[in-house]
């Protein structure tokens, strides 16, 4: 944790809230210029006067809004150093009662993305010897029901970022891949009636520290940091035994339940 993020060039996606903000305002705060897209005009603007960094109104499912945060980046920076793809969406419920156009908009956002938006970057990235951070989930480790289309994006999230950090080795280009479990952000408790209850089982980070880890990937370019630890080996042994996992659910579910219930009256006595 001892190279120097002062000068370089971030871009950070979903930076309008939640963890892509408290990102944002870490790399700020490390002396990086920050570039911050999302699709919120208003908040990045303001985030843009607080840190000091650029607003560049983003929907990352847009390939032409894609084209234009590489190209006013390196218009206004002249380089790009790291790229943090950390923009997300949503689809929860059973697979049945999603809508197609729902399902498609997760893998857009989470998987296509990034995807996108690393390859734009890329030749920018090869003249800084960069990196890619990409923000997955513990969801990408271990089968999550009612969460399929969000499961499967964090899945291939993380594939295509081991099998692109292969490929960019000898050209000094890393790629890594953050995969947080639950977080206190508005993705999660503005959604409470619908987030399986499985995910409350288990401990809740806040948005600094899951942007804490981002830093320090894009600092010292490990491959993946997973966290809680606690979260990820029971992550392991569920993917490795699913019947440990049948046979952990209802109690875990239980649990997560009885944390959902308590969520809602904080929730109603903030109102």
């Amino acid at each position: 944790m001892n190279e120097s993020l002062a000068g370089k060039v971030v871009i950070v996606t979903g930076a309008s809230s939640g963890v892509g903000e408290a990102a944002a305002r870490a790399f700020a705060k490390q002396g990086a210029v920050v570039v911050l897209a999302a699709r919120s005009a208003d908040k990045l603007s303001a985030l843009a006067k607080a840190i000091g960094g650029i607003a560049v109104p983003t929907d990352v499912s847009q390939l032409g809004d894609l084209r234009n945060l590489v190209e006013t980046t390196v218009a206004r920076c002249g380089r790009i150093d790291i790229v943090v793809n950390n923009a997300a969406a949503n689809a929860r419920g059973a697979l049945d009662t999603l809508e197609p156009d729902a399902i498609a908009s997760v893998i857009d956002a989470n998987l296509k993305a990034p995807l996108l938006l690393t390859r734009l970057a890329l030749p920018h990235l090869r003249q800084s010897r960069g990196v890619v951070v990409n923000v997955a989930s513990i969801a990408g480790h271990v089968p999550l029901p009612y969460e399929a289309p969000y499961c499967a994006s964090k899945w291939g999230l993380r594939g295509f970022t081991f099998a692109v950090r292969e490929e960019l080795r000898e050209a000094g280009v890393a790629v890594c891949v953050v995969s947080p479990g639950p977080i206190s952000t508005p993705f999660v408790l503005d959604d409470l009636d619908h987030v399986p209850d499985l995910v409350f089982s288990q401990p809740i980070l806040t948005a600094e520290q899951v942007a804490d880890a981002i830093v320090a990937c894009a600092i010292d370019r490990k491959r993946e940091r997973a966290l809680p630890r606690s979260t990820l080996v029971l992550a392991k042994l569920a993917a490795t035994f699913p019947w440990m996992q049948e046979w952990l659910r209802p109690s875990l579910e239980a649990k997560g339940a009885r944390v959902k219930a308590m969520l809602k009256l904080k929730g109603a006595g903030r109102k």
